[in-house]
């Protein structure tokens, strides 16, 4: 499937839905506390987006699953599913992922929360899979390499001591949730696709506190570290400028 090179004015509506998938992650943040299930999370982001918003929450049915947001705790690499028994504890740290369709575009990031105090080992794998995901973003630009983000992402996150997972990587987006290219956080750098101006793809690695190596549960959708480690992931949508790169999904406050 060929890659699609957006316009700027379909790019400026992708950032309108960036920003309200920004928006929803700001917003909840202050629920974010030992005490509060992923359930009460997603039902509040899931009003928001609706109700306050009039988006529209792009994971609802997204080939069966069930619910606004992905919550992944702890040793949850990502797709966790909120529920009612899924009760944040003190330490806990906690990915949301939420995806907004605003007139048809669509806007994707996640981010990292400590639901009270994190351990020292938790805080510093939540604070190199931000930059990790900063210094991938720093290498887009036109006549670069999907190979050169890989790997300056990975090359961060190894020297760190941290682990790169590999089944899973960010992706091409606009009026499809998922289009081409993948977007690999691992790589060679000077090798695979040459980027042009007008792309827009995600960027969203989930680093390992242990191996790289993942499993999918029961439900079809949690993915989970094998050796339980903790896992942490960042995402952006961006898109490739005439000599860099935008960053569609701006918090829209501090981090």
């Amino acid at each position: 499937m060929a890659i699609t090179i957006k316009s700027p004015q379909e790019i400026e509506a992708m950032r309108v839905a960036g920003g309200m998938a920004a928006e929803v992650l700001e917003m909840i943040g202050e629920y974010v506390q030992p005490g509060v299930s992923t359930e009460e999370l997603d039902r509040r982001c899931y009003e928001y987006i609706t109700k306050v918003q009039k988006a529209v929450p792009a994971n609802v049915g997204y080939h069966g699953f069930p619910k606004t947001l992905c919550t992944s705790i702890n040793g949850v690499v990502c797709h966790g599913i909120p529920k009612p028994q899924d009760v944040l504890r003190d330490g806990d740290i906690i990915n949301i992922d939420v995806t907004v369709i605003k007139d048809g575009w669509h806007g994707d990031t996640s981010r990292m929360y400590f639901a009270g105090k994190p351990s020292p080992q938790a805080e510093r794998l939540v604070n190199v899979t931000l930059e990790s995901m900063l210094r991938g973003i720093a290498a887009v630009r036109p006549g670069a390499t999907l190979g050169d983000v890989g790997a300056a992402i990975q090359t961060y996150a190894e020297d760190a001591g941290f682990s790169v997972v590999r089944d899973f990587c960010g992706h091409g987006i606009g009026r499809k949730y998922h289009e081409p290219p993948q977007v690999l956080h691992y790589g060679r750098p000077g090798t695979g696709l040459r980027l042009k101006k007008g792309m827009v793809f995600t960027i969203e690695p989930m680093l390992n506190a242990g191996r790289h190596e993942v499993k999918v549960l029961n439900d079809d959708w949690t993915v989970v570290t094998v050796d339980g480690s903790l896992s942490a992931q960042w995402e952006h949508m961006v898109a490739v400028t005439d000599d860099g790169y935008d960053i569609l999904t701006e918090w829209p406050a501090k981090r």
